[in-house]
Protein backbone atom coordinates (compact mmCIF):
# COMPACT_ATOMS: atom_id res chain seq x y z
CA UNK A 1 0.00 0.00 0.00
CA UNK A 2 1.06 3.04 -0.67
CA UNK A 3 -0.09 7.23 -0.08
CA UNK A 4 -1.83 8.84 -2.74
CA UNK A 5 -2.63 12.64 -3.09
CA UNK A 6 -6.48 11.50 -3.17
CA UNK A 7 -7.08 11.86 0.60
CA UNK A 8 -10.43 10.82 1.68
CA UNK A 9 -11.75 13.70 4.29
CA UNK A 10 -14.67 15.20 5.94
CA UNK A 11 -14.59 16.75 9.00
CA UNK A 12 -11.54 19.07 8.12
CA UNK A 13 -11.17 19.67 4.17
CA UNK A 14 -8.21 22.18 5.09
CA UNK A 15 -6.05 20.11 6.65
CA UNK A 16 -6.40 18.09 4.12
CA UNK A 17 -4.69 20.52 2.06
CA UNK A 18 -2.14 21.12 4.18
CA UNK A 19 -1.14 17.45 4.66
CA UNK A 20 -0.87 17.31 1.04
CA UNK A 21 1.04 20.00 0.81
CA UNK A 22 3.23 19.20 3.45
CA UNK A 23 3.99 15.65 2.28
CA UNK A 24 6.75 16.71 -0.93
CA UNK A 25 8.70 19.12 2.36
CA UNK A 26 9.32 15.92 4.21
CA UNK A 27 10.82 12.72 4.10
CA UNK A 28 8.30 10.24 4.75
CA UNK A 29 10.62 7.62 5.49
CA UNK A 30 10.85 9.28 8.93
CA UNK A 31 6.54 8.78 9.58
CA UNK A 32 5.95 6.84 12.23
CA UNK A 33 3.12 6.26 15.17
CA UNK A 34 5.35 7.19 18.24
CA UNK A 35 3.19 9.20 20.65
CA UNK A 36 6.03 11.58 21.12
CA UNK A 37 6.08 15.19 20.38
CA UNK A 38 8.25 15.20 17.49
CA UNK A 39 5.04 14.61 15.50
CA UNK A 40 1.89 16.23 14.74
CA UNK A 41 -1.41 13.90 14.89
CA UNK A 42 -3.47 14.45 12.04
CA UNK A 43 -7.38 14.21 12.58
CA UNK A 44 -8.55 10.67 12.42
CA UNK A 45 -10.71 11.27 9.71
CA UNK A 46 -7.48 12.71 7.17
CA UNK A 47 -6.62 8.87 6.01
CA UNK A 48 -4.17 7.59 3.13
CA UNK A 49 -5.59 5.13 0.84
CA UNK A 50 -3.99 2.83 -1.59
CA UNK A 51 -3.09 4.35 -5.18
CA UNK A 52 -5.41 4.81 -8.00
CA UNK A 53 -3.19 6.60 -10.15
CA UNK A 54 0.44 5.03 -10.95
CA UNK A 55 1.66 8.59 -12.43
CA UNK A 56 0.66 10.25 -9.26
CA UNK A 57 3.91 12.60 -8.30
CA UNK A 58 3.37 11.87 -4.31
CA UNK A 59 4.26 8.12 -4.69
CA UNK A 60 8.02 7.53 -5.60
CA UNK A 61 8.77 10.01 -2.84
CA UNK A 62 7.82 7.40 -0.18
CA UNK A 63 9.67 5.08 1.42
CA UNK A 64 9.46 1.22 0.44
CA UNK A 65 8.97 0.36 4.03
CA UNK A 66 6.22 2.64 5.14
CA UNK A 67 3.87 0.53 7.11
CA UNK A 68 0.18 2.69 7.45
CA UNK A 69 -1.65 1.77 10.39
CA UNK A 70 -4.64 -0.56 9.92
CA UNK A 71 -6.32 -0.13 13.42
CA UNK A 72 -7.25 3.31 12.77
CA UNK A 73 -5.20 5.40 14.78
CA UNK A 74 -3.80 8.60 13.10
CA UNK A 75 -1.25 8.91 11.00
CA UNK A 76 1.75 11.39 12.17
CA UNK A 77 3.39 13.99 10.25
CA UNK A 78 6.85 14.68 11.70
CA UNK A 79 7.43 18.07 12.25
CA UNK A 80 11.54 19.29 11.59
CA UNK A 81 11.52 21.04 14.74
CA UNK A 82 14.97 22.58 14.50
CA UNK A 83 14.89 23.28 11.10
CA UNK A 84 11.78 25.69 12.39
CA UNK A 85 13.98 27.12 15.05
CA UNK A 86 17.22 27.70 12.86
CA UNK A 87 14.85 29.70 10.10
CA UNK A 88 13.36 31.61 12.79
CA UNK A 89 16.16 32.67 15.07
CA UNK A 90 17.57 33.54 11.61
CA UNK A 91 14.58 35.83 11.06
CA UNK A 92 15.03 36.86 14.44
CA UNK A 93 18.08 37.99 14.72
CA UNK A 94 18.33 39.76 11.22
CA UNK A 95 15.65 42.03 12.76
CA UNK A 96 17.45 42.99 15.65
CA UNK A 97 20.74 43.85 14.10
CA UNK A 98 18.61 46.19 11.67
CA UNK A 99 16.46 47.79 14.99
CA UNK A 100 19.54 48.73 16.67
CA UNK A 101 22.45 49.94 14.13
CA UNK A 102 25.63 50.94 15.58
CA UNK A 103 25.37 54.85 15.39
CA UNK A 104 26.43 57.41 17.38
CA UNK A 105 26.65 57.50 20.42
CA UNK A 106 28.68 54.61 19.69
CA UNK A 107 29.72 53.33 23.16
CA UNK A 108 25.93 52.95 24.51
CA UNK A 109 24.98 51.29 20.80
CA UNK A 110 27.81 49.25 21.07
CA UNK A 111 27.15 48.11 24.95
CA UNK A 112 23.39 47.51 24.15
CA UNK A 113 24.35 45.55 20.37
CA UNK A 114 26.58 42.96 22.48
CA UNK A 115 24.23 42.30 24.78
CA UNK A 116 21.50 42.27 22.58
CA UNK A 117 23.09 40.21 20.07
CA UNK A 118 25.14 37.49 22.23
CA UNK A 119 23.25 34.64 21.03
CA UNK A 120 21.03 32.58 23.29
CA UNK A 121 17.96 30.48 21.76
CA UNK A 122 15.22 33.27 21.36
CA UNK A 123 12.63 31.58 22.97
CA UNK A 124 10.50 34.84 23.49
CA UNK A 125 10.52 36.12 20.30
CA UNK A 126 9.98 32.63 18.57
CA UNK A 127 6.97 32.46 20.90
CA UNK A 128 5.68 35.45 19.87
CA UNK A 129 5.69 34.71 16.30
CA UNK A 130 4.95 31.21 16.41
CA UNK A 131 1.23 32.12 18.71
CA UNK A 132 0.47 34.96 15.62
CA UNK A 133 0.50 31.88 13.44
CA UNK A 134 -1.14 30.06 15.51
CA UNK A 135 -4.51 32.47 15.17
CA UNK A 136 -3.76 32.83 11.73
CA UNK A 137 -1.75 36.12 11.43
CA UNK A 138 1.58 36.57 9.50
CA UNK A 139 5.11 36.75 11.23
CA UNK A 140 5.89 40.25 9.81
CA UNK A 141 3.25 41.60 11.27
CA UNK A 142 4.64 40.00 15.03
CA UNK A 143 7.92 40.80 14.68
CA UNK A 144 8.33 43.85 15.96
CA UNK A 145 6.58 42.67 18.72
CA UNK A 146 8.79 39.63 18.91
CA UNK A 147 12.18 41.93 18.80
CA UNK A 148 10.78 44.25 21.58
CA UNK A 149 9.94 41.07 23.77
CA UNK A 150 14.07 40.27 22.95
CA UNK A 151 15.01 43.38 23.53
CA UNK A 152 12.69 43.75 27.40
CA UNK A 153 14.55 40.01 27.97
CA UNK A 154 18.21 41.65 27.31
CA UNK A 155 17.35 44.18 29.31
CA UNK A 156 16.53 42.21 31.99
CA UNK A 157 19.70 40.08 31.75
CA UNK A 158 22.11 43.58 31.62
CA UNK A 159 20.41 44.45 34.99
CA UNK A 160 20.36 41.36 36.87
CA UNK A 161 23.92 40.57 36.12
CA UNK A 162 24.89 43.77 37.60
CA UNK A 163 26.98 43.83 41.14
CA UNK A 164 24.14 45.29 43.04
CA UNK A 165 21.95 42.45 41.53
CA UNK A 166 23.07 38.86 40.92
CA UNK A 167 26.63 40.21 40.68
CA UNK A 168 27.14 37.81 37.73
CA UNK A 169 30.58 37.64 35.42
CA UNK A 170 29.19 35.38 32.75
CA UNK A 171 26.65 35.41 30.58
CA UNK A 172 25.88 33.41 27.58
CA UNK A 173 29.87 32.28 27.58
CA UNK A 174 30.92 35.53 27.33
CA UNK A 175 32.08 38.28 29.66
CA UNK A 176 28.59 40.21 31.09
CA UNK A 177 27.50 43.89 30.09
CA UNK A 178 29.10 45.43 33.00
CA UNK A 179 32.36 43.70 32.67
CA UNK A 180 32.84 45.29 29.47
CA UNK A 181 31.55 48.34 29.05
CA UNK A 182 31.26 49.77 33.23
CA UNK A 183 28.31 49.56 35.08
CA UNK A 184 27.20 53.36 34.18
CA UNK A 185 26.86 51.98 31.04
CA UNK A 186 25.57 49.05 31.38
CA UNK A 187 22.38 50.15 33.24
CA UNK A 188 21.96 52.75 30.48
CA UNK A 189 21.72 50.30 27.83
CA UNK A 190 19.83 48.04 29.47
CA UNK A 191 17.34 51.22 30.08
CA UNK A 192 17.41 52.07 26.69
CA UNK A 193 16.94 48.77 25.04
CA UNK A 194 13.45 48.98 27.21
CA UNK A 195 12.37 52.09 26.11
CA UNK A 196 13.33 51.22 22.48
CA UNK A 197 10.96 47.93 22.76
CA UNK A 198 7.79 49.86 22.86
CA UNK A 199 9.11 52.74 20.80
CA UNK A 200 9.91 49.49 17.98
CA UNK A 201 6.81 47.66 18.40
CA UNK A 202 4.43 51.04 18.27
CA UNK A 203 6.51 52.57 15.12
CA UNK A 204 7.15 49.38 13.69
CA UNK A 205 4.09 47.47 13.65
CA UNK A 206 2.88 47.93 10.20
CA UNK A 207 -0.80 49.53 8.99
CA UNK A 208 -2.07 45.90 9.15
CA UNK A 209 -2.32 45.57 12.59
CA UNK A 210 -5.71 47.76 14.12
CA UNK A 211 -4.60 50.39 16.59
CA UNK A 212 -6.77 48.96 19.72
CA UNK A 213 -4.25 45.69 18.80
CA UNK A 214 -1.25 47.97 19.13
CA UNK A 215 -2.40 49.20 22.55
CA UNK A 216 -3.54 46.16 23.60
CA UNK A 217 -0.28 44.78 22.93
CA UNK A 218 1.86 47.42 24.22
CA UNK A 219 -0.29 47.02 27.48
CA UNK A 220 0.47 43.44 27.77
CA UNK A 221 4.19 44.01 27.63
CA UNK A 222 4.46 46.81 30.30
CA UNK A 223 1.94 45.14 32.56
CA UNK A 224 4.53 42.16 32.14
CA UNK A 225 8.00 44.20 32.34
CA UNK A 226 6.50 46.95 35.68
CA UNK A 227 5.39 46.50 39.40
CA UNK A 228 3.35 43.94 39.03
CA UNK A 229 5.21 41.86 36.90
CA UNK A 230 9.05 41.27 36.50
CA UNK A 231 9.94 44.04 39.18
CA UNK A 232 7.54 42.48 41.49
CA UNK A 233 9.12 38.93 41.19
CA UNK A 234 13.02 40.44 41.76
CA UNK A 235 12.35 42.74 44.34
CA UNK A 236 10.16 39.88 46.27
CA UNK A 237 13.26 37.15 45.17
CA UNK A 238 16.07 39.55 46.67
CA UNK A 239 14.34 39.99 49.50
CA UNK A 240 14.02 36.23 49.63
CA UNK A 241 17.52 35.87 49.99
CA UNK A 242 18.94 34.04 53.16
CA UNK A 243 15.71 33.03 54.30
CA UNK A 244 12.78 30.41 54.24
CA UNK A 245 10.36 30.55 52.34
CA UNK A 246 7.65 28.51 50.88
CA UNK A 247 6.87 26.59 47.67
CA UNK A 248 3.87 29.43 47.21
CA UNK A 249 6.65 32.45 47.15
CA UNK A 250 8.65 30.75 45.36
CA UNK A 251 6.26 30.50 42.64
CA UNK A 252 5.24 33.82 42.72
CA UNK A 253 8.89 35.05 42.47
CA UNK A 254 9.06 32.74 39.44
CA UNK A 255 5.42 33.64 37.99
CA UNK A 256 6.23 37.53 38.04
CA UNK A 257 10.61 37.30 37.32
CA UNK A 258 10.28 34.34 34.56
CA UNK A 259 7.18 33.74 33.48
CA UNK A 260 5.44 37.00 33.21
CA UNK A 261 7.46 38.26 30.23
CA UNK A 262 7.09 34.71 28.28
CA UNK A 263 3.79 34.78 29.10
CA UNK A 264 3.50 38.33 27.19
CA UNK A 265 5.25 36.98 24.36
CA UNK A 266 3.01 33.95 23.70
CA UNK A 267 -0.07 37.06 24.64
CA UNK A 268 0.97 39.82 22.44
CA UNK A 269 1.78 37.52 19.63
CA UNK A 270 -2.22 36.55 19.82
CA UNK A 271 -3.43 39.74 19.57
CA UNK A 272 -1.34 40.82 17.09
CA UNK A 273 -2.28 38.39 15.17
CA UNK A 274 -6.23 38.59 15.65
CA UNK A 275 -6.64 36.19 17.97
CA UNK A 276 -10.16 35.88 19.98
CA UNK A 277 -10.63 37.19 23.13
CA UNK A 278 -11.14 32.77 23.79
CA UNK A 279 -8.27 32.09 21.89
CA UNK A 280 -6.10 34.82 23.42
CA UNK A 281 -6.86 33.41 27.14
CA UNK A 282 -6.02 29.69 26.26
CA UNK A 283 -2.35 30.97 24.72
CA UNK A 284 -2.17 32.89 28.16
CA UNK A 285 -3.10 29.61 30.28
CA UNK A 286 -0.35 27.87 27.98
CA UNK A 287 2.58 30.07 28.15
CA UNK A 288 1.75 30.82 32.20
CA UNK A 289 2.58 27.12 31.77
CA UNK A 290 5.17 27.08 29.96
CA UNK A 291 6.65 30.38 31.36
CA UNK A 292 7.18 27.96 35.09
CA UNK A 293 8.19 25.61 33.32
CA UNK A 294 11.34 27.83 31.91
CA UNK A 295 12.11 28.41 35.60
CA UNK A 296 12.03 25.06 37.06
CA UNK A 297 14.03 23.59 34.19
CA UNK A 298 16.59 26.58 34.92
CA UNK A 299 16.66 25.54 38.47
CA UNK A 300 16.99 21.94 37.91
CA UNK A 301 20.15 22.66 35.60
CA UNK A 302 21.67 25.33 38.02
CA UNK A 303 22.78 22.15 40.30
CA UNK A 304 23.21 19.63 37.13
CA UNK A 305 24.79 21.41 35.16
CA UNK A 306 28.66 23.21 34.77
CA UNK A 307 29.58 26.59 33.75
CA UNK A 308 30.64 25.68 30.47
CA UNK A 309 27.59 23.67 29.62
CA UNK A 310 25.51 27.03 30.66
CA UNK A 311 27.48 29.30 29.17
CA UNK A 312 26.91 31.25 32.55
CA UNK A 313 27.89 30.79 36.26
CA UNK A 314 26.57 27.55 37.40
CA UNK A 315 25.57 27.12 41.28
CA UNK A 316 24.77 30.56 41.74
CA UNK A 317 21.42 29.88 43.14
CA UNK A 318 22.66 27.34 46.00
CA UNK A 319 25.57 29.60 46.87
CA UNK A 320 23.84 32.94 47.96
CA UNK A 321 20.95 30.19 49.14
CA UNK A 322 18.34 31.07 47.16
CA UNK A 323 14.92 29.61 47.20
CA UNK A 324 14.96 26.77 44.57
CA UNK A 325 12.39 24.03 43.26
CA UNK A 326 15.25 21.57 43.51
CA UNK A 327 15.99 22.86 46.75
CA UNK A 328 11.96 22.88 48.07
CA UNK A 329 10.97 19.82 46.22
CA UNK A 330 14.16 17.55 45.38
CA UNK A 331 15.39 17.02 42.15
CA UNK A 332 13.35 14.28 41.11
CA UNK A 333 10.02 16.11 42.18
CA UNK A 334 11.06 19.05 40.41
CA UNK A 335 11.18 16.85 37.17
CA UNK A 336 7.78 15.57 37.70
CA UNK A 337 6.75 19.05 38.03
CA UNK A 338 8.23 20.10 35.23
CA UNK A 339 6.47 16.70 33.20
CA UNK A 340 3.25 18.05 34.61
CA UNK A 341 3.70 21.64 33.24
CA UNK A 342 4.39 20.43 30.19
CA UNK A 343 0.89 18.38 29.67
CA UNK A 344 -0.77 20.88 31.17
CA UNK A 345 0.74 23.91 28.20
CA UNK A 346 -0.13 21.51 25.47
CA UNK A 347 -3.54 20.55 26.95
CA UNK A 348 -4.52 23.90 26.41
CA UNK A 349 -3.66 24.03 22.45
CA UNK A 350 -6.03 21.19 21.71
CA UNK A 351 -8.43 23.63 20.91
CA UNK A 352 -6.98 25.06 17.96
CA UNK A 353 -6.08 23.59 14.44
CA UNK A 354 -3.96 20.56 14.36
CA UNK A 355 -1.85 22.50 11.60
CA UNK A 356 -0.70 25.51 13.50
CA UNK A 357 -0.36 23.53 17.13
CA UNK A 358 3.21 21.90 16.55
CA UNK A 359 5.36 24.59 17.14
CA UNK A 360 4.03 25.77 20.53
CA UNK A 361 4.06 21.82 21.58
CA UNK A 362 7.68 21.31 20.29
CA UNK A 363 8.43 24.86 22.24
CA UNK A 364 7.23 23.45 25.43
CA UNK A 365 8.76 19.93 25.04
CA UNK A 366 12.09 22.08 23.55
CA UNK A 367 11.71 24.32 27.06
CA UNK A 368 11.79 21.02 28.92
CA UNK A 369 14.31 19.11 27.46
CA UNK A 370 16.62 22.09 27.29
CA UNK A 371 20.39 21.85 28.41
CA UNK A 372 21.46 25.46 29.27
Amino acid sequence: MALSSNITYHENPSLARHFVRSIANYDLSRLHRSPRLGSLRLPTKVRAIQVENPSSTVQPSLAPDLVLPEDGSDLLLPFQFDHYMAARSKLVNQALDMAVPLQQPLKIHEAMRYSLLAGGKRVRPILCLASCELVGGDVSSAMPAACAMEMTHTMSLIHDDLPCMDNDDLRRGKPTNHKVFGEETAILAGDALLSLAFEHVAARTGPKVPADRLVRAIAELGSAVGSEGLVAGQIVDIASEGRDIGLGELEYIHVHKTAKLLEASVVCGAIVGGGSQSEVERVRKYARCVGLLFQVVDDILDVTKSTEELGKTAGKDLASDKATYPKLMGIEKAKEFAGELVEKAIEQLGHFDAARVAPLSHLANYIASRHN
